[in-house]
């Protein structure tokens, strides 16, 4: 199946071409089992790469390793790691500390990283039984994904403690100036393009490989990137010295040279779309709703020192002797809930993180806001 930016093949478990997709990692040199990710629930673990994997034509040589069945490809680390930039050969709620037979095993040999979820449960069902499969990424850009052990329909795993997917996701970060605040700037991220593969075809002994297809990225000069015939309209920024359809990881230095600077973010085949002007409203709004915010919160503030004042200096008046009668005999206790909703991951090694802004695709392929979380990027 074309998805754009890669095709993909899912092969069924009496497929010969999908059996020796299945790496034994045992026999790969320096394989390793991380003790810590394979003893707790929602960690994760950077790993830097021996070679440089293409990912939606950007060269990455870092990757992060989480329990819940996938990896995470974005190098701005958060606590939503299953929103966007992600590779998923099964992504849900799994907890490799329910038993001391779950492992996660990974192994770089110089041409590929494997990574294998071994004997992993589910935190919310252990009783379906133990999944193991495994991702491997490939220096050509391909990307596979094989199931040893798959228990259940993959449909049938709940999502209402965690994500489940199977697939690619990639986004792009904007910094957004905040008028209100000198000097410091909203990051957002948009998710800018998502391969959603079957969940039904999912089995036992089943695999999938994903080939890339070639990107703007590729191209190193003016005359290859402009006449190029593939499936993006390529544009040359001459001051950059780079190739590119507008939508990329880079897709903040483009803008930043005066390409493309309405933001029209347009997905052909996905359907997505958000533009500068929807941005632009939703900040000019933001801004009123704050002033306005401000004005009442003052307003109510000045209106109950006068009140105050008048009750403390009129103690036999009406309004002092409405409040007096009915003050409770005891106050009640203030309880505040935290967490969101949506799984957050803790990074093994722990590093300084920055909240995010998140713009996703929904279900019907429409770019919505996820969450935005407040935290900003201070200028420097």
């Amino acid at each position: 199946m074309d998805h754009i930016y890669y095709v993909s093949k899912i092969y069924g478990p009496t497929e010969a071409a999908g059996r020796d997709l299945w790496i034994n990692i045992e026999q790969m040199d320096k394989g390793k089992i991380h003790g810590e990710i394979s003893n707790t629930h929602r960690q994760a673990l950077r790993v830097n790469l021996s070679f440089e994997f293409p990912y939606y034509g950007h060269l990455l040589r870092e990757i992060t390793i989480t329990t819940g069945g996938f990896l995470y490809t974005g190098g701005i680390l958060h606590k939503m790691l299953t929103a966007t930039q992600y590779i998923a050969p099964l992504m849900a709620n799994f907890d490799p500390s329910i038993s001391p037979n779950s492992t996660i095993v990974y192994c770089d040999n110089g041409s590929a990283l494997v990574v294998q979820w071994d004997h992993v449960y589910l935190q919310d069902a252990s009783h379906l039984g133990s999944f193991t499969f495994q991702a491997a990424l490939h220096s050509d850009g391909r990307i596979t994904f094989a199931y040893k052990e798959i228990p259940t329909d993959i449909n049938e795993i709940s999502s209402v403690n965690h994500p489940v997917k199977v697939g690619l996701s990639d986004a792009f970060v904007v910094l957004h100036k905040i008028q209100q605040i000198p000097d410091v700037r909203r990051r957002t991220i948009y998710e800018y393009h998502r391969v959603e593969l079957l969940k039904s075809k999912i089995t036992n002994r089943s695999s999938v490989e994903m080939l890339p297809l070639p990107t703007c990225l590729q191209f190193s000069s003016c005359d290859s990137c402009t006449t190029a015939h593939i499936g993006f309209n390529c544009s040359w920024c001459s001051r950059l010295q780079r190739c590119s359809s507008g939508f990329d990881r880079n897709r903040q230095d483009w803008v930043d040279s005066g390409y493309d600077t309405n933001m029209a973010l347009h997905l052909t085949e996905d359907g997505a779309s958000a533009t500068d002007s929807l941005e632009n409203k939703n900040e000019e709004r933001l801004q009123t709703g704050l002033l306005v915010g401000i004005l009442v919160t003052m307003l109510l503030l000045v209106t109950a020192v006068m009140v105050t004042l008048y009750m403390y200096h009129h103690p036999t008046s009406t309004a002092s002797l409405f409040f007096i009668e009915r003050r409770p005999r005891h106050w009640p206790a203030m309880k505040f809930r935290r967490g969101s909703g949506h799984p957050a991951y803790a990074e093994v090694e722990a590093m300084a993180r920055d909240k995010e802004g998140f713009i996703v695709m929904d279900e019907q392929g429409q770019l919505c806001s996820l969450r935005a979380l407040a935290a900003d990027d201070k200028l420097h």
